[in-house]
């Protein structure tokens, strides 16, 4: 007797069900379908159901992992704690070799030095007032409404514990509907807080504000511009140089990240007698460099060379640091001006350094250490740099800012 088999039933397609499949992933952390549709907290390979509240996935990539923080889906703070450790590491290597390839360059990526997470020493918040008092935390994804993130794991723990003393400021600085900026650094002497705000600082709030600082244990406390409480100077280590930055000035995000760039730049200055430290802020490079060199430190703003300056006088066994205030976009050190030099260390912003390379590359100095924050002005620079004869050498990858699509970088240009 032959035996008979009900008929198979139809399995519906995929796209039928409303699943795709992750094809990439972009720099900025989104995945993204064969259709071009972009796709939040995913992985290449994995298929997903679109629903309304957000994708579903109904076939996770191997290096999926367990977000470590219970605010991930809400909070916009990061982007790709779903993936493992290797993951992000290759991702963020990708993001630089792809901004490379953007300007026909075939660079080498030598490895990633990743911070650990509980690490951040600075991070900007965001608090609002509310019925009850107020909400302090991070923006959700492409949103202005404040995620809570008590427990948060980029934050040093010290500085997630301020939250409460943030809330009751923010009571005092906001505006019923406004929202303020709560930059918080951790300092040698406790957290210091610049608030942004338009509220005017009135007799009482120059009374209430000094004994919040000093129950909240924070070295100082600026209210937009103006200094309101400084318990202790906020100093910070910039190699044997304690540094007491002005309001506001840039600093590195981890103490790791920054013993990482500063370990790759003294290696690509080597035993330089001279060296010229453009874009200097207050002393990340000059300072620690200045114990086997002699450096001029070029920077915009006059007052971190003042902190700078400060800190060098005051640290003994220092070779000489020389100072010089100057807007390097619009004028930056001339040719003449920097054959003078053995190497040069240059740590642009963000739009890079273009003039200034320019000078660099005529100059013909002969090392060159490169520090940036943003993959394709960097990528724009080394060109200009390569095309004027210069080898490029195997980057490190720096990623301070934890499961976030920022990339640093930092490598050594030498004339062939």
């Amino acid at each position: 007797m032959t035996e008979t088999r009900p008929p198979k039933t139809p399995q519906p397609d995929p796209a039928e069900r409303g699943e795709v499949t992750i094809e990439s992933v972009t720099h900025h952390g989104m995945g993204r379908t064969a259709d071009g549709t972009l796709v939040p907290r995913v992985l290449p390979g994995e298929v997903v159901r679109l629903e309304a509240d957000g994708p579903k996935v109904v076939t996770p990539a191997p290096e999926r992992v367990a977000p470590p923080c219970r605010h991930f889906k809400a909070c916009g703070g990061c982007a790709m704690q779903h993936a493992s450790d290797g993951f992000v590491a290759d991702w963020k290597a990708g993001i630089v070799a792809t901004a490379l390839k953007a300007q026909g360059i075939e660079g080498e990526i030598a490895s990633v030095e990743t911070s650990p997470s509980d690490s951040r020493r600075r991070a900007k918040l965001a608090g609002r007032r509310t019925k009850k008092g107020a909400i302090v935390g991070f923006h959700a994804r492409a949103s202005d409404t404040v995620i809570e993130v008590p427990g948060c794991r980029l934050l040093r723990p010290g500085l997630v514990a301020l939250i409460p003393a943030l809330e009751r400021i923010t009571a005092l600085a906001a505006s019923r509907k406004g929202e303020v900026g709560l930059t918080v650094t951790d300092s040698e002497a406790g957290p210091e807080l610049h608030v942004e705000t338009d509220k005017d600082l009135t007799e009482a709030l120059r009374i209430e504000l000094p004994e919040v600082a000093r129950e909240a244990g924070l070295s100082r406390l600026v209210w937009a511009d103006e200094i309101v409480a400084e318990l202790a100077p906020p100093a910070q280590a910039m190699g044997r140089a304690r540094v007491v930055p002005p309001p506001g000035a840039f600093l590195q995000a981890t103490r790791e990240g920054e013993a990482a760039l500063l370990a790759r730049v003294r290696a690509a200055v080597g035993n330089a007698a001279r060296v010229v430290d453009l874009f200097a802020g207050c002393g990340t490079f000059a300072l620690p460099l200045s114990e086997t060199a002699e450096v001029h430190a070029v920077e915009g703003e006059a007052s971190m060379l003042a902190a700078l300056d400060r800190g060098w006088r005051g640290t003994p066994g220092l070779k000489r640091v020389t100072t010089e205030a100057r807007d390097l976009f619009r004028r930056p050190l001339l040719t003449d001006e920097l054959s003078r030099f053995d190497a040069a260390v240059i740590d642009p912003p963000r739009a890079g350094a273009q003039a200034q390379v320019a000078e660099l590359s005529r100059a013909q100095i002969p090392v060159i250490a490169m520090v940036s924050c943003h993959p394709a002005s960097f990528a724009r620079d080394a060109k200009s740099l390569i095309e004027s004869g210069y080898s490029m050498e195997p980057i490190t990858v720096v990623d301070q800012f934890r499961w976030s699509p920022h990339v640093e970088l930092a490598t050594r240009f030498t004339l062939r």
